[in-house]
């Protein structure tokens, strides 16, 4: 299905660290996810993600988790992008229970998409900020992988 979207991109592997608990607030549950690195892949982008971004999320009361994750790249010819991605993960509640411990749980049984928005000063990836893109996410116990597509 994902293919049908559009262009392949890339794959972002994004090594995370254990959540800090804000705790429950009147929106939900609110938790950032510190990002220690990871690396970029793919026919569009090869890199790295640069340690000292967060994703910061909010688990409402429905079960749902809203993400926004800020982070950096370099890419492989040394550019710098920001990355802003913002997106939904859900899925049924015995699953996010497992999800919230660090457990693993299928791909599949989960809803994780994403809007990744890419921000750069190199005009050798202009391209980046003219484009949409959608990501297909899977958590791990240790780190998050989107698939990205450009739209």
């Amino acid at each position: 299905m994902a293919e049908a979207l559009g262009e392949f991109v890339g794959e972002l592997d994004v090594a995370v660290g254990p959540p800090v608990l804000v705790g429950a607030t009147p929106l939900g549950e609110r938790r950032i996810i510190p990002i220690h690195g990871g690396r970029v892949f793919g026919p569009r982008m090869e890199g790295e993600i640069l340690p000292g971004g967060a994703d910061f999320q909010l688990i409402r009361p429905d079960g749902v988790a809203e993400i926004e994750a800020r982070y950096s790249l370099r890419l492989s010819d040394g550019a710098l992008v920001y990355v802003v991605n913002r997106g939904l993960r859900t899925a049924a509640p015995e699953d996010m229970a497992r999800l919230m411990r660090g457990e693993p749980v299928l791909p599949e049984r989960v809803y994780f998409r994403t809007n990744p928005v890419f921000e750069t000063a190199a005009g050798q990836h202009a391209w980046l900020g003219r484009s949409l893109f959608v990501g297909f996410g899977e958590r791990r116990p240790e780190s998050v992988r989107i698939r990205v597509y450009a739209v």
